[in-house]
């Protein structure tokens, strides 16, 4: 657990608690599992309580989800503290992952990085004073095709420049949802020139017979 960021006692609520609903969920997500293995379930109870909870991870919430799986509390903090989609201490409203791994650092992750530092005013690891951004570099997000990219809570935005970084993270200032996707006009993954193959559709002749 070198390295990981977990809130200090001060910050950390005495107890947590699902929601009625959330409960709910929970418990139908459990019950999708076969006897024995309740267990399994313990990634999408930990993503309930995070989104539950200002988008990180208490002590409490941790506890918690290792008594209703039955589990010892430090193989749930395990989970909690290896993946960085769990935050174990407060981060911004919207949280800025930028993907550095090698596919996207050679198509320019750097200059993402940078452009974010300059729109934000914080560096890697920092969350903004308003508590609107928290900003924090991640390995593969998964689109290498459409590198480089970045996640902003459950959005991918794919295809970056410094031009488009600046102007998703500027409508999230003022309220809005930047369209999640490529930025350059790419249609998914496709070629960035249009298709290469498979251009025109030549039907077969009938294979039909003569009666003769």
């Amino acid at each position: 657990m070198s390295g990981v960021h977990i809130a200090p006692p001060e910050q950390q609520p005495a107890s947590f608690a699902f929601t009625p609903e959330n409960l709910e969920a929970a418990k139908q997500i459990i019950a999708k599992y076969p006897e024995g293995r309740q267990q399994s379930a313990v990634m999408p109870l930990l993503d309930i309580a995070q989104r539950q909870h200002d988008n990180w991870l208490p002590q409490a919430a941790i506890r918690y989800i290792a008594e209703m799986l039955g589990m010892p509390v430090i193989r749930v903090l395990e989970v909690a503290s290896f993946y960085t989609m769990y935050n174990l201490a407060p981060v911004g409203k919207h949280f800025v992952q930028v993907c550095t791994t090698t596919p996207c650092w050679l198509r320019g992750s750097d200059k993402i990085v940078a452009a974010c530092k300059k729109h934000l005013g914080i560096g890697l690891g920092e969350t903004t004073p308003d508590g609107q951004f928290t900003l924090v570099e991640v390995e593969c997000l998964g689109a290498c095709v459409n590198a480089p990219m970045m996640q902003i809570g459950d959005d991918f935005y794919e295809d970056l420049d410094e031009d488009s970084t600046g102007k998703i993270l500027e409508a999230l200032k003022r309220g809005e949802r930047p369209k999640p996707g490529p930025q350059n006009g790419r249609l998914s993954s496709e070629p960035l020139g249009g298709p290469t193959t498979l251009t025109s559709f030549n039907p077969p002749a009938s294979a039909g017979g003569s009666d003769d």
